[in-house]
């Protein structure tokens, strides 16, 4: 897809336009899942660094105004930030001014207590983070007993009235890859696809190996075995990560392999740390600082130059370069994250 006749004025450096912004809106999370959080206490970023959700709203309409139309809310647990059905309904105000979707990615632990509000506030979709049916699975990846109230948080998305609703599952070597049917039809009870993620080595996936991962091929190879006819691809030309399949019975679910396919040439993501930095790339090392411009009273013209010169010169390729590299380990350290907690997933956001 050629994406700079889509958006000639903003392109970056092989073309591919700004399209989707994910927003990490709190640092905060309530489980420690380990390849994620590697260690069970942290120090969170301070409240006052975090951005408003004025100054929230303020940015995305300078991404908007440089050709976003999909906005993500994470975190961190976007659930846990106090005023995040206002922010929502702050951004569901923007769909009639050129925003096209709405969406959040929760591990689910709140997501009962909150799925209507956040549907009347104009929540367009929800993702829902599950990577085990098994409780004490879940027990031993999250550090965490609140297996049950993740479930009955799915459970309360279709009775909302969400739809599009998906459950997205990282796939580990010897630690769930025995549920992957299991978990197709735990989606069709939910009305929700299911999309199975490499395993990436990214933040916090401080003990990653290749060994660990559970690669395209294989994932279809055992929902194959399971169903007796190979899943087969579905074309919907769409710039999603997820490369989609249908199963016999026609349920659909994706695969992001991140890790052994990248996706690199059709990115178009960009993310907001909790506390306003940009990044262009879920690999990168360094951001653009927005948060202090913002706060020393940049225009918004200013502010638009800072993210179009940084979008222009964007040449990432992370998960290609990483594919490429022989010797491939985890690719943040554990010293590495406590030096700069802008490494972290649950900062930057996934």
């Amino acid at each position: 897809m050629n994406f700079s006749a889509q958006n000639p004025s903003l392109g970056d450096v092989f073309g591919r336009p700004l399209r989707d912004l994910r927003i990490s809106v709190i640092d905060q999370c309530n489980l420690r899942c380990q390849y994620c959080m590697p260690e069970e206490h942290y120090t969170w970023l301070p409240r006052r660094d975090l951005l408003t959700r004025s100054e929230i709203g303020r940015l995305v309409d300078v991404f908007m105004s440089l050709g976003v139309v999909k906005v993500r809310l994470t975190g961190g647990e976007p659930l846990i930030r106090p005023d995040l059905p206002e922010l929502v309904r702050d951004l569901a105000g923007r769909l009639n001014r050129g925003l096209r979707d709405v969406a959040i990615t929760t591990n689910g632990v709140l997501l009962a207590r909150h799925a209507e509000t956040l549907r009347t506030a104009g929540l367009m979709r929800v993702t829902v983070s599950l990577d085990t049916l098994r409780p004490d699975r879940f027990t031993a990846l999250s550090r965490r007993t609140n297996h049950a109230a993740v479930l009955e948080g799915i459970r309360a998305v279709p009775a909302a009235g969400f739809t599009g609703t998906k459950i997205d599952t990282v796939v580990m070597r010897g630690v769930n890859d025995d549920e992957l049917a299991d978990l197709i039809e735990f989606g069709r009870t939910v009305a929700a696809e299911v999309r199975f993620i490499e395993y990436m080595d990214v933040g916090g996936a401080t003990e990653w190996t290749r060994s660990k991962v559970v690669t395209r091929a294989e994932i279809l190879q055992r929902l194959q075995d399971r169903y007796g006819r190979a899943p087969v691809p579905l074309d919907d030309d769409s710039t999603a990560p997820a490369d989609r399949y249908v199963l016999p019975d026609g349920t659909v679910f994706g695969v992001i392999s991140s890790t052994t396919q990248p996706f690199c040439d059709t990115c178009n993501r960009s993310r907001l740390t909790a506390d306003g930095m940009l990044l262009t790339c879920l690999y990168s090392l360094t951001g653009l600082n927005l948060r202090d411009p913002l706060r020393s009273g940049a225009t918004d013209g200013e502010l638009r130059d800072l993210v179009t010169g940084r979008w222009r010169t964007r040449a990432d390729r992370g998960a290609e370069s990483r594919l490429a590299q022989r010797d491939r380990g985890a690719f943040i350290s554990l010293q590495s994250l406590k030096r700069d907690p802008h490494l972290e997933m649950h900062t930057r956001g996934g």
